[in-house]
C-alpha cells in the first residue's frame, strides 16, 4: 500500500507559536488531512491490536489502567508506522514552536481509550524522563474524529514555567496533588474541544495536563510523537526508577550527562541539514 509521505510543510503563524511559548501548549488544525490519516490509522490500529497486553476488564483496574490502551516505539514494529512518526512535517512544527534548530525522537506512543474508559489524571510528562532540557514536546494527534463528548485533553495554561514540580507517576494522588496546585497557582484549565483526525495539540514536557473519561461507544484512537531538541543531554541526576527505566528504554547505552543520540533517538528534522 502505497502511503502518504507526510514531508512537506506546515506554516505556523507567530500567533500560534507565541501562544505555545506563553502558554506551554497550542492546537493545530489540519496538520494531516483526513485522506493523509485513513491508510496510517489501519496501520496503527494493527500495531496496537498486535502488541497491546491483555487487560482485565476496566471495572477491575486501577484509575491508570481504565485511562488507555498503551503501546510505544510502534516505528520499531512497522514500516509504515515508522513513516508516520519520522513525518518531517510533524517534527517541523515541534522544532519551530520550541524554537529550536533540530529535534530527534524520544518515544512515540499509540494512546486509545476504550468506550467508558476513565480519566487521564493530571501529571506532567517530563517527570519520567531523564532529560536536562526543558524543550521537549508532545504532538498528540487523534486518528478518528473526537467529538467533544468524548474528549481532548485539559492543560494548565502556563503551568511548564514552574518546571519539575512533583515527583508523581499518573494516579490518583497525581490527579489531587496537581490539581490543588493549578488551583492555588491559578493557572488556567484550557481544552480545545472536538478535534478532526489529523488535529493535533503540541504540549510541553513540563505542562500539567489531563483528560477526561470516554462515555461514547466508539474509542478515542490517539497518536503520539515526544520530541527532544538536537543537543539535549541526559540529566546529570536520574532522580526515580521511572527515570532509570526510561534511560534504558528510551536511550540505551547512555549514562548521565551523554548526548540522547542513541539508535532509538534519530534527527527527525534540522534547519541545517537539507535531507532532514
Amino acid at each position: 500500500m502505497q502511503l502518504p509521505d507526510l514531508q512537506t510543510s506546515y506554516s505556523l503563524s507567530g500567533e500560534q507559536i507565541a501562544h505555545y511559548r506563553e502558554n506551554g501548549h497550542t492546537i493545530v488544525r489540519g496538520v494531516a488531512a483526513k485522506e493523509e490519516i485513513v491508510p496510517y490509522r489501519e496501520v496503527i490500529r494493527q500495531c496496537v491490536l498486535a502488541d497491546a497486553k491483555p487487560m482485565e476488564p476496566l471495572e477491575k483496574r486501577s484509575t491508570y489502567g481504565k485511562a488507555f490502551i498503551q503501546v510505544a516505539n510502534l516505528w520499531e514494529r512497522s514500516e509504515a508506522a515508522r513513516k508516520f512518526a519520522f513525518a518531517r512535517r510533524f517534527a517541523k512544527i515541534a522544532a519551530d514552536l520550541m524554537g529550536v534548530d533540530g529535534v530527534r525522537m524520544y518515544h512515540d506512543q499509540a494512546l486509545f481509550k476504550e468506550p467508558g474508559g476513565g480519566h487521564t489524571p493530571w501529571h506532567q510528562d517530563q517527570v519520567l524522563w531523564p532529560i536536562d532540557t526543558g524543550k521537549t514536546i508532545t504532538m498528540w494527534m487523534p486518528i478518528v474524529d473526537i467529538p467533544a463528548e468524548m474528549g481532548s485533553m485539559t492543560f494548565a495554561s502556563g503551568s511548564h514555567k514552574l518546571g519539575y514540580a512533583v515527583d508523581l507517576l499518573i494516579s490518583d494522588e497525581s490527579h489531587r496533588t496537581l490539581k490543588e496546585l493549578i488551583a492555588a497557582k491559578g493557572f488556567p484549565a484550557v481544552t480545545y474541544g472536538a478535534m478532526a483526525a489529523g488535529d493535533a495539540t503540541f504540549h510541553d514536557g513540563w505542562t500539567m495536563h489531563n483528560a477526561p473519561a470516554n462515555p461514547t461507544g466508539d474509542a478515542r484512537e490517539v497518536m503520539t510523537v515526544i520530541y527532544v531538541a538536537d543537543g539535549a543531554r541526559v540529566a546529570e541526576e536520574i532522580r526515580t526508577r521511572s527515570q532509570a527505566l526510561d534511560l534504558a528504554g528510551c536511550i540505551p547505552g547512555a549514562g548521565p550527562g551523554d548526548l540522547i543520540q542513541s539508535p532509538l533517538n534519530p534527527l527527525l528534522y534540522s534547519r541545517s541539514s537539507p535531507g532532514q
